[in-house]
């Protein structure tokens, strides 16, 4: 028999495992409903009961659509932006044999200049109802049809061996092309909420700098194919983009997807076989996180339904003009640099091989590149902060401008032109953003359809009056280094950064 004291010692020893056990079963518990509570607020999170979505949940959701869409529309916008490109280069492309396109289809300067106008006027006439025929049709397919269509009329170019020729092929490239910036800038409104679009734009918008930048390089190359099966080098590079145009065009019906809430119930037969064989599925595969998405959207989004009523409404908000003005000053200089940047360094250095005058026009476009780069993100950090970081880019477009034509010595002036260029990139997609966040919200899906055709359709005018009545379109103003069309872009710029004052005024007066 054990004495007294071990017994109590094992009694004790006893009742501290029975508390450890019971301690023990509690922790199990305790941690059973803490696991359990867990997942019901992570279901809370993602269910369909919550009337705010988890924010950090949402951007998630957003991010996994981002590697589906924007890679799409920046191929898209690459390969339209590229066309537009070679076409300036083509002036200059394997001029030590005169086989530039002015010397083989014995182009004038003038004839040079209206082909150029009339591409913008077939965009201008046609922006507003190509956008808004998006706004009752699958938008893939809509922009598929686009790109396929440029993509021939690329190859199309190759024919032309009249000035008359080049002149309708022009116009008619400029009408199948109508609607793709306005159509990009309406199809990711469909997708994201306007607070986090202005990213998603810039995102793609690069897609114009490189395609810039990659023309004058790959331009280089095709100066070397001159003469091949009797094709010049200019020829076997619109070959080249048609059909690989054409080829990304197809790909999209299989690469975006459809609206985010497309019904099935409205579906007819013949929808349906069409989704069978070209609309690709839902990007957000979870049921839920689709739900959450449409949730999200249900803010801003409202029903396809418009009448020419609504579009009055929009065309006479006064808010729209100043807007317009801000883009006609910014891409009337953007098109100057894209189309007559590489005549511009020709003639300050008549000793420059078309490669040469190539590859230096290239850098241009990487300057611009960096310019969206470290600017968009000011102008995106507060939406007050936009037309701010809009005159500042404007000014300086026209710092470089004024350094481009007064400078001395050729690199000096070319410095100037990397400045410009630098100051190019932020400008569209702050004025695109601008206006989707007013008229969207007031007026809409066809705010933003028909918001951004007008800005980009009638600020394009800025594009006509550069290459007509400007540089090449003055053949005089080539003896001065094109001093004056310069100046003329300077005035326009300032222009514009009164109109962003004016806007900054208006923009909250609402038209009752």
């Amino acid at each position: 028999m054990l004495p007294q004291f071990y017994r109590n010692k094992m009694s004790l020893e006893i009742e501290q495992k029975e508390v450890n056990l019971s301690d023990a079963k509690t922790l199990v518990q305790s941690k059973t409903l803490t696991d359990s509570v867990s997942i019901d607020t992570e279901e809370i999170a993602c269910g369909d009961d919550l009337d705010k979505p988890n924010r950090q949940y949402m951007n998630k959701i957003y991010r996994r659509l981002d590697f589906r869409i924007i890679p799409a529309l920046w191929s898209l916008y690459f390969m339209c932006s590229f066309g537009g490109a070679i076409y300036g280069l083509t002036f200059t492309m394997n001029m030590e044999t005169n086989h530039t396109l002015p010397d083989m289809l014995h182009l004038k300067p003038k004839d040079i200049s209206t082909a150029s106008a009339l591409d913008y006027v077939g965009t201008i006439l046609f922006d507003l109802p190509m956008n808004l025929i998006m706004t009752l049709v699958s938008p893939q397919v809509w922009l598929a049809r686009i790109v396929v269509t440029t993509g021939f009329v690329s190859i199309f170019t190759v024919v032309a061996n009249l000035r008359g020729g080049l002149i309708a092929i022009k116009f008619i490239g400029g009408i199948v092309g109508a609607g793709v910036w306005p159509g990009l800038s309406y199809y990711i409104s469909l997708w994201y909420p306007n607070e986090i679009a202005t990213k998603r734009i810039g995102y793609y918008f690069t897609a114009a700098q490189l395609a810039y930048a990659v023309a004058g390089l790959v331009s280089a190359g095709f100066q070397k194919m001159d003469g091949i099966r009797g094709y010049s080098g200019w020829q076997w590079m619109y070959i080249v983009n048609g059909c690989v145009t054409m080829a990304v065009g197809i790909s999209l019906l299989w690469w975006l997807p459809d609206r985010p809430n497309k019904k099935e119930e409205e579906e007819t037969s013949k929808w349906k076989f069409y989704k069978k064989f070209t609309t690709t599925s839902h990007p957000i595969k979870l049921e839920h996180d689709r739900k959450l998405h449409n949730q999200d959207l249900e803010e801003r989004y409202v029903d396809i339904k418009w009448n020419f009523k609504d579009l009055f409404m929009i065309i006479t908000d006064f808010r729209i003009w100043p807007l317009i003005i801000m883009y006609f000053g910014v891409v009337g200089a953007g098109f100057g640099l894209a189309v007559f940047g590489s005549t511009i360094i020709s003639v300050n250095n008549p000793n420059l091989t078309g490669i040469e005058v190539s590859l230096l026009y290239a850098p241009i476009w990487l300057f611009d590149f960096a310019g969206i780069l470290i600017m968009v993100p000011f102008a995106d950090y507060k939406t007050k902060f936009r037309p701010i970081v809009f005159s500042f880019a404007c000014g300086v477009i026209i710092c470089g401008l004024c350094v481009t034509t007064y400078a001395e010595g050729f690199w000096s002036r070319y410095g100037g032109l990397l400045i410009a260029g630098f100051g190019l990139g932020p400008t569209v997609p702050i004025c695109m953003s601008l206006g989707a966040e007013i008229f969207a919200k007031r007026y809409g899906d066809v705010g933003a359809a028909a918001s951004a055709a007008l800005i980009s359709g009638l600020g394009n005018l800025g594009s006509v009056t550069c290459t007509y009545a400007l540089y090449d379109g003055w053949p005089a103003d080539k003896a001065r280094l094109y001093e004056y069309s310069n100046m003329m872009m300077v005035l326009v710029l300032g222009v514009s950064i009164i109109a962003c004052g004016v806007f900054c005024a208006i923009r909250n007066r609402v038209r009752q």
